[in-house]
C-alpha cells in the first residue's frame, strides 16, 4: 500500500491518458501526478470561488474525455451546489443549479444517457446526453430512493446497461436497470459505502469504497470494517473500463 498526503479534501479522481488523475478537489479542479513519493498538483480553478459554503464531490470523465463533477452544500443543508462539465483545454461550464450536494454521475455504455443523483434530498436523475457537444436535455425521475434504506452516492454502469449505486447510510450496493427499478442488492457490513466501480483483469470485481465520517466511535467499534476498501466477485456483471480525461499536448 502506498498512501499520498494532499493539501485538500478530494471530492473524485478520474484517470488522465498521460497517467495522471484528474481530481475534484475542495478548492477546484486539478491534475494529480502519484508517479513519485509526494503527489504534485497541478491547478486548473475553482469554478466556485465566491461560494465558502461549497466544495467539488462526485466526478467522472465521460468518453470524449472530458471531467463531468458536481459542487456540494458543506452543510448539505442548501441547494447552492452546481453541476460542471470540464474541457480538456481546461475550460469549464456549469450545466445544472439547485443542487445538495453532487453524487451518482454515471454514462450508459452507449454515451447517450447520464445518470446524476442530489443524494442528500433523495432525488435521482436520468438525461439525455449528446455526447460530441456535451449537451444535457430531458431531464427526468430516474431512482426512486426514499422506497428502502440509504441513498445514492458514487455509482457505475455494467456492460449490459445496469446502473450500480452505493447505497450511503443503507449498508448495501444497488443494482438498477436502465428505466430506474431496483433489480437486487448486495449487502455489505458497513453502514455507509461511498463509491463502486468494476474492475480487474476480466472487469467482473466491483470495488466499493466506505466512509467512517458520520459515526460515532461506539458505532465505528460495532462496524470495525467502516472505511474499508471491498471487493465483491461473483456477481454476473462486468464493468467497462473507465473512459480518460484528454490531455492537450501543446503544438511544437
Amino acid at each position: 500500500m502506498r498512501v499520498w498526503t494532499l493539501p485538500d479534501i478530494v471530492g473524485s479522481i478520474g484517470l488522465a491518458d498521460d497517467g495522471r488523475l484528474i481530481a475534484g478537489l475542495g478548492n477546484g479542479f486539478a491534475l494529480i501526478d502519484l508517479s513519485h513519493d509526494r503527489a504534485t498538483i497541478t491547478r486548473i480553478g475553482d469554478p466556485e470561488p465566491h461560494l465558502a459554503e461549497t466544495r467539488l464531490n462526485d466526478g467522472k470523465v465521460d468518453r470524449k474525455g472530458r471531467f463531468w463533477c458536481g459542487s456540494m452544500s458543506k452543510d448539505r443543508l442548501n441547494p447552492v451546489a452546481s453541476l460542471y462539465r470540464l474541457e480538456p483545454d481546461h475550460s469549464w461550464t456549469r450545466v445544472e443549479t439547485g443542487i445538495t450536494v453532487s453524487n451518482g454521475i454515471a454514462f450508459s455504455p452507449n454515451s447517450t444517457r447520464m445518470y446524476f443523483s442530489d443524494s442528500r434530498v433523495d432525488r435521482s436523475y436520468q438525461y439525455d446526453l449528446e455526447l460530441e457537444s456535451g449537451t444535457l436535455s430531458h431531464c427526468r425521475p430516474f431512482a426512486d430512493t426514499t422506497t428502502y434504506e440509504g441513498r445514492i452516492d458514487g455509482a457505475t454502469v455494467d456492460e449490459d446497461g445496469n446502473y450500480w449505486g452505493a447505497l450511503f447510510d443503507g449498508s448495501a450496493v444497488g443494482c438498477f436497470d436502465s428505466s430506474g427499478q431496483l433489480r437486487g442488492s448486495v449487502p455489505l457490513p458497513v453502514r455507509c459505502p461511498t463509491m463502486c466501480s468494476f474492475g480487474g483483469p476480466d472487469m467482473d470485481v466491483l470495488f466499493v469504497t466506505s466512509a467512517t465520517f458520520l459515526m460515532s466511535p461506539e458505532e465505528i467499534a460495532l462496524a470495525p470494517q467502516a472505511g474499508a476498501l471491498f471487493a465483491i466477485r461473483g456477481l454476473g456483471a462486468r464493468g467497462i473500463a473507465e473512459p480518460r480525461f484528454r490531455i492537450l499536448t501543446k503544438p511544437e
